[in-house]
This record gives C-alpha cells, sequence and structure tokens, in this order.
C-alpha cells in the first residue's frame, strides 16, 4: 500500500519554537497538567493586549473591509509605513514599495522564494529566527550561518561573515534587534556589515519586527538608513510593538539601488497577486499604530517588560552553571548552560525532561540554528511572580540534573 511521507524539501528544516517540545506540553494539559509556556512571544497570552484605540479603528472601518485589497495593501496603511520608514532614517521609499503581509512570516517566505535557485546561499545568523533558515531551505537555496559572537553583546562577527562569503551568496540577513537573545547592534556595526554588502554585491534582509521594543535609553538603527545605495528589503509589523500578534499584520519595504533587483521585484509583485492580498481589517489598524507617538510605557523603568527583564536576567546569573548577557531589547533572554558541568549532550532532552519535571516549556539553543547545545530561550512575559517562580525551578531542577 502507497504510504505518504513528509517532502525531502523539509529534511532540515525546524522550528522548535513549536517543536516536539510543545507537542509534548500540549500531551500533559490534555492530561490536565497546568504548563507554563515560555517557548513563544505571544503577548496577548501574557496580558498585553492591542490598544483600545486600534480595535476601535479596526471595527470603525469593518464595514470597508469585505473586499480583497490591492495585492499590495490598501493605501493608508502603505502611506503611513512609507511614512514610518522616513522617520527611520530610510530614504527613496514610496508606496509602490511596500507590501502588506499576514504577519512578517509570510513575507519572509514570499522575499526568498521570489529569489533563491538551487545552490544559491543566504547568510544568516546563528543563533537566528528559525524561519528564516527554513524559508531559504524550503526556497530551494542553502542557508550558510554566521557566528553572533557571546563574548561581544552577541553582535555578529564581521570576519566570519567576510570568510563565508563565496560568488554563490545572494544576500545576507541582519535581526535587529536579535531573536532569540534580544541584542541591539550599534549603527558601526550596521555600517560595517553594510560595506560588506556593497563589496560583494548582496541584498540585505533586515528583519525589524522588535524595532521599538528597546530599552535603556537606547535608539534602533535602520541598517536600511546606514546603506542607502544598497538593495534592502526591511520586514517589520505590529505583532510585538502593539501586542497584535493575532491580527498577522506585517510589511516589508523595499529601499536603495533597485536597478539590479528589477526581476526580483517583478517575482515578489508576482507571489504577492498570486496571494491576492493581506488581510484586509488588520491593514486598516496600520496607520492609526504608526501615526502615534505615545510612549511604550511597558519598557520604561516601572514598566512590565523592562522590570521583568531585569528580573530574570538577574535570577539566571545567580543559578550556578548558568550565565546569561543581558539583553537590550524584545522579549527573550537566551543563557548559556555549563554542559560539562550537567553533562549535557542533547540540549533538546535537557528541556524535555525539565519540563516533565517542572511543567515549564522552553526552547533550546539548537532550535535556534546553533551549533552547541549549551544555550536555550526563555521568554520573560509573564507576570513577576510567574519568573520568579519559574527561575526557583530551574534552579532547584539544575542542582541534580545530568544527563547520562
Amino acid at each position: 500500500m502507497k504510504t505518504f511521507n513528509k517532502s525531502v524539501k523539509l529534511n532540515n528544516v525546524l522550528y522548535d519554537v513549536r517543536g516536539p517540545a510543545l507537542d509534548e506540553a500540549d500531551a500533559m494539559e490534555a492530561r490536565g497538567v497546568e504548563i507554563l509556556k515560555l517557548n513563544t512571544g505571544n503577548p496577548g497570552a501574557f496580558g498585553f493586549h492591542v490598544p483600545q484605540k486600534l480595535l476601535n479603528e479596526m471595527e470603525r472601518n469593518l464595514a470597508s473591509a469585505d473586499a480583497y485589497s490591492n495585492s499590495k495593501g490598501i493605501i493608508s496603511a502603505r502611506t503611513a509605513v512609507a511614512e514610518y520608514c522616513k522617520k527611520k532614517g530610510m530614504t527613496g521609499v514610496d508606496i509602490g514599495d511596500i507590501y502588506t503581509g499576514n504577519g512578517v512570516s509570510e513575507l519572509i517566505m514570499m522575499s526568498m522564494q521570489a529569489l533563491l535557485d538551487k545552490d544559491d546561499e543566504l547568510l544568516i545568523p546563528s543563533p537566528d529566527y528559525p524561519l528564516w533558515t527554513a524559508a531559504a531551505t524550503l526556497s530551494g537555496g542553502t542557508p550558510v550561518h554566521y557566528v553572533c559572537d557571546e563574548a561581544s553583546l552577541w553582535y555578529p562577527d564581521l570576519d566570519d561573515i567576510r570568510k563565508k562569503i563565496t560568488p554563490r551568496t545572494k544576500g545576507i540577513v541582519v535581526i535587529n534587534p536579535n531573536n532569540p537573545t534580544g541584542a541591539l547592534y550599534p549603527a558601526e556595526i550596521l555600517e560595517e556589515i553594510a560595506d560588506i554588502a556593497r563589496a560583494h554585491g548582496l541584498i540585505i534582509f533586515a528583519d525589524e519586527i522588535y524595532d521599538k521594543l528597546v530599552m535603556d535609553g537606547n535608539a534602533h538603527t535602520a541598517i536600511a538608513s546606514v546603506a542607502a545605495d544598497i538593495f534592502t528589503v526591511t520586514f517589520n509589523g505590529l505583532s510585538k510593538s502593539h501586542r497584535a500578534a493575532g491580527f498577522r499584520t506585517g510589511w516589508m519595504s523595499l529601499s536603495g539601488d533597485r536597478k539590479r533587483a528589477k526581476g526580483y521585484i517583478e517575482g515578489l509583485n508576482m507571489l504577492s497577486s498570486m496571494r491576492l492580498c493581506s488581510n484586509v481589517p488588520s491593514q486598516y489598524i496600520i496607520a492609526a499604530a504608526l501615526n502615534s507617538d505615545e510612549p511604550d510605557l511597558e519598557i520604561l523603568p516601572g514598566g512590565r517588560i523592562y522590570e521583568q527583564r531585569d528580573l530574570i536576567t538577574n535570577a539566571v546569573n545567580l543559578i550556578p552553571g548558568l550565565s546569561v548577557v543581558k539583553p537590550s531589547a524584545a522579549f527573550y533572554i537566551f543563557p548559556k548552560i555549563d554542559t560539562k558541568r550537567f553533562n549535557i549532550t542533547d540540549d533538546e532532552r535537557f528541556i524535555l525532561d525539565f519540563l516533565k519535571a517542572e511543567h515549564i516549556l522552553l526552547v533550546h539553543g539548537r532550535g535556534f540554528n546553533l551549533d552547541k547545545p549549551d544555550h536555550f530561550r526563555i521568554v520573560y512575559l509573564p507576570e513577576a511572580e510567574k519568573l520568579k517562580s519559574a527561575a526557583a525551578s530551574l534552579s532547584r531542577f539544575l542542582e541534580t540534573y545530568r544527563q547520562n
């Protein structure tokens, strides 16, 4: 009898943020076990909700949102994104350069499918948000991971980037602020990456979904603002900054020298048209979100995100065998674990063992395309008391944990 297996295209694809450990957590929940899920940056699940004014704006426009929009999106949304790009120092971006999407994930897939052929290479950070590696692989390309150096605040290793460029390299992905490390790259690092892209004729793919979630008085620099002459595709959206993850509201913008990218842009336009359009009701909140200058109080001292970041960072650094670089942005910390102390050779097994013992779900470091089993990611969105309890559980578990 014929059997049906998964496509071989998926052999080197992973998305362990929602992988086997989550399957086990769901099975435990089905048996009545309460699980604290610290695996996804899902603000609404932890009491961070869409601002009421955006809900009002969506409701006000629902009667106008029942037809397909232009495949790139409604005019008001794209106009607001173009103006936001201008505020960020990105020059020459108009509404024709903006594509709205059902979240950034859809647009990442689209951007890879329109570009990559067999044996084409794409430089992607390690650790990375794993969708980038998956999208490049599924599009027929070859992901090539460059090192982000924990000893240097998780900044990209520029020499490693240079070493890994070949004649087959098409572009470089820059995730800033970074997921999973929470690192924020200074302008000087971005300028050097732009210099490398310029010297080798590479496209820059800039994942900047956390650009509004920057703490400690720091400012985010859009890489397109220091690479005005380089063809750059920048991704952003409202899932994190406006707690609208379930609304699937994202966009990408094109900037820089488009002359060598005409064929690629034709491919983007084709794929954009094939999926008809992104969610139209969600498009109607983009202008209201981006035209507001209200500060995000949650990322300032005294705000939940700020205070929970400090709490979990300090708590983890007090656990023997663990250390973590304090993140500057986003919702995540990425602790390092002393694998010799705990005899850890399989970080996914470590996450599963911890889940079964303490009913807390994390994500192992190799799920973010690290090559060693010595890190894991914690989402610090739960309220302070839950984070304190989670840190105590982790400390207690590690007192006796050893892999055979």
